[in-house]
């Protein structure tokens, strides 16, 4: 787990630099962007009790991918080394579990984001339990959006010469595909998705 994090770590420290090199000094509120992607991910759960609805896991599943962009950058802002870091998501994960009302445990979660302007690591990994969310399944749908990022912007998705129809399928089908033929243990994982992904699309689109 803590190789598979370090990897996130990295990730995100990477994406935040191409964003802007010097993130680290900008005072981004990455705990606003993390309270307003709390309210999305309520509405996919559902709280209106004049109408039927019926929590979408697929996309709270995404919204709370999103969620760990922002608090992986909070945590890297924190200053401490990957290891340590990481030791301290290893230990959420042991020790958190599903418990409660899941959109209770939201609030709380959004409370604390505000309260705080922090990352509440525990309330996060109590969300991601509460939906039966397996830490494998964060890992390899994080890397997967992270990827499929850095690939879009360095095939021109910037200027509009990236084509996200590739072959007739969108790219992110083709991510799915990719991702299930890989070994997503292996610390390579990133880097050999990116490779793959590089393959298929100059097939397809060159």
């Amino acid at each position: 787990m803590k190789q598979q994090i370090a990897t996130m770590l990295e990730l995100q420290d990477s994406m935040n630099s191409k964003v802007r090199e010097d993130w680290r000094e900008q005072n981004f509120e990455w705990y606003r962007a993390i309270w307003i992607e709390c309210a999305e991910l309520l509405d996919h759960h559902g709280w209106k009790w004049w109408k039927k609805q019926q929590p979408d896991v697929n996309q709270i599943a995404l919204e709370l991918v999103d969620i760990w962009h922002f608090g992986l950058s909070l945590l890297l802002l924190k200053d401490q080394s990957h290891e340590v870091i990481s030791e301290s998501v290893v230990k959420a994960f042991d020790h958190v579990e599903a418990s409660g009302d899941f959109a209770i445990n939201l609030e709380e979660f959004t409370k604390n984001t505000l309260v705080t302007k922090d990352f509440d690591i525990y309330g996060f990994v109590g969300l991601v339990k509460g939906i039966g969310m397996q830490f494998d399944q964060l890992y390899i749908a994080y890397v997967g959006k992270n990827v499929l990022n850095f690939f879009r912007q360095d095939h021109g998705y910037q200027d509009g010469s990236y084509h996200k129809q590739w072959g007739g399928k969108e790219d992110n089908e083709h991510l799915v595909e990719i991702v299930g033929k890989l070994d997503t243990n292996l610390p390579t994982f990133k880097d050999d998705l990116y490779s793959e992904m590089k393959a298929v699309y100059q097939q397809l689109c060159a």
